[in-house]
This record gives C-alpha cells, structure tokens and sequence, in this order.
C-alpha cells in the first residue's frame, strides 16, 4: 500500500480494512471494497465510489486505499468512526419502509438515489441527530469527522447531481519543461486538471520552470464526459495566482479505445489507439493509447497555450467500473 505515511499508519488503516464489517462495501455489501471516503468514515466499492464523487468532497472525499496519498489527519478519522457498522449505525439508524439498501449488482439510479438520501440528506439518521442548517446535535466522537460533511442542499441541486459515471481516469502529471517566468526569475508552478465538476490540484513546486511532480489523481468520468481542462499556475502569496499556460486534453481516443477491447487484461501489449497531433490542438507530437501490463494507458507531451513557453507531460490510464 503506497501511501506515503509512517508504517504505523499505513498499518492502521489496513488493520481497519481486514476487519470483518470492512470487508463489504457500506452502501451496498459488495465484497473487497477498495475505495474510502475519508471524512465519512466508510470503506466502499467502485460501483458506490462514483456516486460518492459525484457528491462533491464537502460531502464525501473519496480516496483509494491502494492508490493514493492519504494524510495523517485522514487515517485518524477513519480510526475514529470506526468502519463501517459503526458509521451504519448512525447513517442507517431508520431506513423506513419502501426503501431497499442496494445490492452489489444494483442498477446506478437506485445506487445514487439511497446512497444521496444516506449521507446528503441523512434521511436515516434519528431525527435528534440531522444536521439543520450546517449545525449538528452530533456529539459522539464516533460522528466527529462526519458532522461537518454535510451542507444544505436545494432540490435543483440534487437534481444536478445525478451524473452517471462510465469509469474512473488515473492522471499522472509527470513534469514541466521550459515553463513561463512569473516572478523576478522564476516561477511557482502547480497544475490545475478539471472534468465536468471535478477539479484537482497538484503541490507548488517552489522556483522552478522544469519542476517534476509525477503525482496521481483520480478523476470519475461521466457519461458526457467533454475535454478535460488543463491549466498551469505561479503560486503568490501576497496576489492572485498568475496563469502559466493551458492545454485542453481530448479523452475520446482513450475512452472509445478502451470500450471497444473490453478487458485489457486479454490482451498483450499492443497499440490500441491515437490522438493525433494537429493545428487545433496542444500535442507536441501523436499520442497513442496502449495496453501495457493489461492496462490501457495514455502518454502525451502538451505544448501550453497562450502562453510565451512551457510544456508539460501527463500519462492517462483508464480504469473501468467493473474492474
């Protein structure tokens, strides 16, 4: 487990996960959940992990327990709530009748809608404990980490809400080449990477115009899923951040190429696909999509645009729902 922690942490967290109400997904029992959201308190499937994205993270903030980093702060509070009974216990203390917990192969619709009710609009909490108007009569420190979750939500909101996502995109921003001065002789760079709703944001590399990041970010894909928007920032501190360039990044030849093989696990290594470089686009040169290691994956090299210099290599890897 790459976490970059202490050991002693690392070891928590998996400790918690072996337990035997962690081992099936809180929201809809599948085994072998991989996924958490961290300020809940919860372990659950990639299946329940879209819909928890698609939350937004005041309401759930989705982390892998595999894949990504997690903070000191973020293991403390899912040892806190405890796993799964004990955050069940109080987010399914009254399901009423009519409502059915979803199962592991339940359709996406009856998925977000209990899932939704459950966690941003708590309709199973007791009633002494719903949270009215960002204020909470939650006193256990069982529901510490997850009382603060939760905003008021309009009905044209949750109507918004209801995205349908097709799978998960691992993007791994490697490093920048040659980026624009913003300062006196150097530059503070970060990356900004947006889907639809969903924006992440690389750490600040401190004066440097080649910085290296080679940081991972999970993004879900929605079923319309558009360019994913890209944008280079120098980091001040006494001023708004100035802009170091922007690429917008086609997913189509990655996505359309890993639909239509399926399992790439199937496969050996092979090209499977190819954006091509063009006057409309920011590609240094033709990126191909590939099945590596069973994984479809997607290196390119983008020249920043609107911008003096700057380039800036990503690999992308597709991740299906059912994997």
């Amino acid at each position: 487990m790459e976490l970059g922690r202490p050991a002693s942490s690392r070891r928590k967290l998996k400790d918690l996960l072996l337990k035997k109400d962690n081992r099936n997904c809180a929201d809809c029992n599948a085994p072998d959940p991989k996924w958490a959201s961290a300020n809940i308190g919860v372990f659950i499937c990639l299946k329940c992990c879209g819909v928890h994205r698609s939350l937004g993270t005041h309401i759930s903030k989705v982390l892998s327990v595999t894949l990504d980093d997690w903070s000191e702060d973020e293991i403390d509070a899912m040892m806190e709530v405890g796993g799964n009974a004990s955050a069940n216990s109080i987010y399914e203390a009254y399901i009423p009748e009519g409502v059915t917990k979803p199962g592991p192969d339940a359709g996406h619709e009856q998925r977000s809608n209990f899932i939704r009710s459950k966690y941003e609009f708590q309709e199973f909490l007791k009633p002494s404990l719903r949270i009215i108007s960002g204020k909470s009569s939650l006193e256990s420190s069982s529901t510490k980490s997850a009382k603060d979750s939760f905003r008021s939500t309009s009905g044209t909101e949750r109507q918004e809400g209801m995205v349908e996502f097709i799978g998960l995109l691992k993007v791994k921003v490697i490093k920048g080449t040659n980026l624009a001065i913003r300062d006196i002789k150097s530059s503070d760079p970060y990356v900004i990477l947006s889907l639809g709703q969903q924006t992440v944001q690389t750490s600040v590399v401190s004066s440097n115009l080649n910085p290296v990041w080679n940081e991972e970010y999970m993004l879900s894909v929605p079923e319309h899923y558009g360019q994913m928007k890209l944008k280079v920032f120098d980091h001040d501190t006494f001023s708004s951040d100035d802009i170091m360039g922007e690429a917008d990044i086609d997913l189509q030849s990655l996505i359309t190429s890993a639909m239509a093989f399926g399992d790439a696990g199937m496969f050996g290594d092979m090209q499977i696909g190819k954006w091509l470089k063009s006057d409309d686009n920011a590609l240094l040169e033709d990126s191909t999509v590939n099945i590596t290691d069973g994984k479809v994956k997607q290196m390119m090299s983008l020249k920043l645009q609107n911008v003096e210099s700057g380039e800036l290599d990503l690999e992308l890897e597709w991740i299906p729902l059912d994997q």
